[in-house]
């Protein structure tokens, strides 16, 4: 698990004030291709700070949709929350159909997989009531309802959050599989890269989280120029403080945190429990790999043994990370920024990461965070940290002010501000 449960739990209490002091104005239509709470993964972390803000902004309608159905219990809160609320079950009996009709319309397999009459009708009647002022869509799935022709029509500003080239993590799949995997990756890479380049010219505006992101993207769309908005991390809520130690005394605990059920999560905790973490232990056989997050799958909880642990969901993730030796981000497979080593600096806790998970943040090696590309560097890395305590305190003090200085949500989000704004207030801030 990724994100603020605890918090959460008084997210109500806390948009009571958001909405009462929210300006007044037209509605922002909001469209997320899964249900914006509770934060628990990644997506969902953005997108429901961004649902946060846009309340701020004034009357949010929102349309979603439920891929879990543990989910569904928190749906009457945000209707409560929002002038409208459209929530519906994305059926997982109807995805072979969608597949099968993507791969005959020769379409991305993302985009078929998000498709719904219902979802539409609902889009077409927001657009057509004429109250809606801006409409936002949260992930390159939602972008079709951006592009129909009742938006076109409503005349209004289309904001894309495509948060991360998702194209090109497809090709980063299909460059370590093979057989029809690789060619179903490969395809879904290509055509989901055509339907982005698409989606971009059809909208006012195209969003990505980090530079590195943005720069793939305009090199593929033109030149086009998307404008950056960071993803946060609640610095009240992962914080250095005082937590009950969650692990067996005389350990040296490694912890990598995250939804286990999510691929590259998966496929980085293997590679460091096979690859990584032997090369430590011989050197430090108290060295434990702790794997805590969601929805272990079946090859994350065979890795449970000698030197590693796999928790599954834990109430809260913060003593994992405050007792940790070490936090770890052996992602091979990664796009944008990862919230798991943002709550882990944020916590002052010293961390070690892949290339691939620290380029969205832009880690700097040996001032916020080690960066090792292969295993025996990882494990040197590792090694570093656990013999000199003091270096290592040192580090996470200054990760903890790095996302202290770049990283709060309301400093990432306000650059969406003038985008939200309408059209006569921004020309005189302008001016």
């Amino acid at each position: 698990m990724t994100e603020e449960r605890g918090a959460a739990s008084t997210a109500r209490t806390d948009l009571d004030a958001v909405i009462r002091d929210a300006a007044p104005g037209r509605e922002i239509l909001f469209l997320a291709h899964r249900i914006p709470y509770p934060p628990d993964k990644g997506d969902k972390i953005r997108s429901w700070h961004l649902l946060r803000h846009l309340l701020r902004r004034g009357p949010v309608r929102l349309g979603c949709f439920v891929d879990d159905r543990q989910d569904w219990q928190h749906a009457d809160m945000l209707r409560s929350l929002c002038a409208d609320c459209h929530v519906e079950p994305l059926p997982r009996a109807a995805l072979p159909l969608a597949a099968l009709s993507a791969l005959a319309r020769g379409e991305a397999l993302t985009v078929a997989h998000y498709r719904s009459r219902r979802m539409a009708r609902w889009v077409d009647a927001a657009f057509a009531s004429g109250r809606v002022g801006t409409a936002v869509a949260f992930s390159g799935a939602m972008a079709p309802y951006l592009m129909r022709p009742a938006a076109v029509a409503a005349g209004v500003p289309r904001l894309l959050d495509f948060v991360d080239v998702d194209s090109a993590k497809w090709s980063d799949y299909a460059g370590r599989r093979r057989g029809p995997a690789r060619w179903l990756y490969a395809r879904e890479a290509d055509r989901l890269a055509r339907f982005e380049t698409a989606a971009a010219a059809a909208v006012d505006a195209s969003i990505l989280v980090c530079r590195r992101e943005a720069e793939l993207f305009q090199a593929r769309n033109g030149g086009a120029r998307p404008l950056i908005v960071r993803n946060g991390v609640d610095l009240d809520y992962f914080r250095p403080g005082d937590f009950p130690d969650p692990f067996p005394r005389g350990g040296l605990p490694l912890v990598m945190t995250g939804a286990m059920d999510y691929r590259p999560n998966a496929d980085g905790a293997q590679w460091f429990a096979r690859e990584v973490l032997p090369l430590l232990r011989a050197g430090f056989p108290e060295a434990c790999f702790w794997i805590v997050g969601n929805n272990p799958s079946p090859e994350v909880q065979r890795l449970q043994g000698a030197g590693v642990r796999v928790t599954g969901r834990v109430p809260d993730i913060r003593p994992y990370l405050a007792h940790a030796a070490a936090v770890v981000a052996p992602l091979r497979i990664a796009r944008g920024v990862q919230n798991k080593v943002l709550e882990a600096m944020a916590m002052a806790r010293p961390v070690v990461s892949t290339p691939a998970a620290a380029a969205g943040i832009e880690i700097r090696h040996g001032r916020d965070g080690l960066v090792a590309d292969t295993a025996p560097a990882f494990a040197s890395a590792l090694a570093s940290l656990l013999v000199d305590g003091d270096a290592a305190a040192a580090l996470g003090r200054r990760a903890r002010l790095r996302v202290e200085t770049e990283y709060s949500w309301p400093a990432a989000l306000a650059a969406l501000d003038p985008l939200l704004e309408p059209p006569s207030v921004a020309t005189r801030r302008v001016a």
